[in-house]
C-alpha cells in the first residue's frame, strides 16, 4: 500500500444505518475528487480520515498511518468540514488566529500565519469583519485559510464549493491547485464534476456507501454528458439572468422553483462553467451562490450500480 489514503472494506455503522459498505479504495498523490450525491458517504469517509470516527470493519490509512488517535497525524491535515457555520462573533482574523492558538502555536506566530493564510485564499480586505457578515463563498475561503495556516501536507476538504459564487469558486479552486503544485496532497468532495476537472483528472464516485468507480475524469464524465445537468442559481434577478444565459445553444430549460432563485439545465455543462462567469460580468448581475442538485447525477449512478 502506497497511496496517500488506502482503504479496504472499511464499514461503519450509525446504529442500523450503514454509512460506509465495504468501501475499498486507494487515493493517489496530488488531487482527487470523491463524487456522489447526498447520503452517499462522503462525510463518513472523511471523518474517518481525520480520526474522529472509527471504522468498525476493514483497515483505512492516511499518509501511511491510522488516523484514529493520532494526535501527530492530526498536525500533519488540514480539514475544512461541510457545514458552514463560524464564530460569527471573530473576526477573519481571529477566527484562523484562535484555531492555530488551540493547536498550540504562539501567538506572534498564529497572528502572522493566520494573516498569511487569508492573503492566500483573497480575504485581506475581509480580515478584520466579523464573520458573521461574510456571504457563503468567504466562509468557504475562511475555512480554507484555517486549514492552510499551520502548512499541512494534505487538504480534507468537503464540499469546499457549496453555496461559492463564481469568482469564489475560482479562487478556492485557484488555492486548492497552488497547493498540489507545491508538493501538497488535496482530498476534496463535490457534487459538481465538472469543477473538479479544473484541478484534476482523478476521481472517486461514492454511492450508497461503495466505491463504484475510479480513475480518469475523462471516461466517467462521457456517461453524464448523455443527461440534461442542472444548475441551482442564487440571483435577486433571477428572470433577467435566465434571459442573459439563453443565448447559449446548450441551455435545454430554465426553471424559478422559488423566489431569488433560477434552475437552468443544460446539455453541455463544461460550457456553460466556463462561460457563466463572463456572462455574469457583462450583465452585472449579481450572483450570490452556485451548486449542482443530486438530480443532476442519479440517472447515472444508477446505471452504474444498475
Amino acid at each position: 500500500m502506497n497511496g496517500v489514503v488506502e482503504a479496504a472494506a472499511v464499514s461503519k455503522w450509525y446504529g442500523e444505518v450503514l454509512g460506509l459498505n465495504a468501501f475499498t479504495a486507494s487515493f493517489g498523490k496530488g488531487i482527487t475528487g470523491l463524487v456522489g450525491p447526498n447520503g452517499a458517504g462522503k462525510s463518513t469517509l472523511f471523518k474517518l480520515l481525520i480520526g474522529q470516527l472509527h471504522s468498525d470493519q476493514g483497515k483505512i490509512t492516511l499518509l501511511g498511518e491510522d488516523p484514529w488517535n493520532n494526535v501527530p497525524l492530526k498536525r500533519r491535515l488540514g480539514y475544512c468540514p461541510e457545514q458552514n457555520q463560524l464564530y460569527g462573533w471573530l473576526t477573519g482574523q481571529q477566527f484562523v488566529e484562535t484555531l492555530l492558538r488551540l493547536d498550540g502555536m504562539p501567538a506572534a506566530s498564529a497572528r502572522t500565519e493566520a494573516t498569511a493564510a487569508l492573503k492566500v485564499v483573497g480575504l485581506s480586505s475581509a480580515a478584520h469583519r466579523p464573520t458573521r457578515g461574510y456571504s457563503r463563498g468567504m466562509r468557504q475561503r475562511a475555512k480554507l485559510a484555517q486549514a492552510l495556516a499551520h502548512h499541512p501536507e494534505i487538504l480534507i476538504l468537503d464540499e469546499p464549493l457549496s453555496g461559492a459564487d463564481p469568482a469564489g469558486r475560482v479562487h478556492i479552486l485557484r488555492t486548492i491547485s497552488d497547493f498540489a503544485k507545491d508538493g501538497g496532497h488535496v482530498l476534496m468532495s463535490t457534487h459538481v464534476l465538472y469543477e473538479i476537472e479544473r484541478v484534476t483528472n482523478n476521481i472517486v464516485l461514492i454511492h450508497n456507501g461503495k466505491a463504484i468507480a475510479a480513475g480518469n475524469i475523462h471516461a466517467i464524465r462521457a456517461l453524464i454528458d448523455t443527461h440534461p445537468h442542472a444548475v441551482r442559481i442564487e440571483t435577486s434577478k433571477p428572470r433577467q439572468l435566465a434571459q442573459a444565459l439563453a443565448r447559449m445553444e446548450h441551455v435545454v430549460s430554465f426553471e424559478f422553483p422559488v423566489a431569488d432563485t433560477l434552475l437552468v439545465r443544460t446539455r453541455k455543462p463544461d460550457a456553460f462553467y466556463k462561460e457563466l462567469p463572463q456572462i455574469v460580468s457583462d450583465t452585472k448581475l449579481d450572483v450570490r451562490g452556485l451548486e449542482s442538485p443530486d438530480d443532476s447525477l442519479d440517472a447515472v449512478f444508477r446505471y452504474l450500480v444498475g
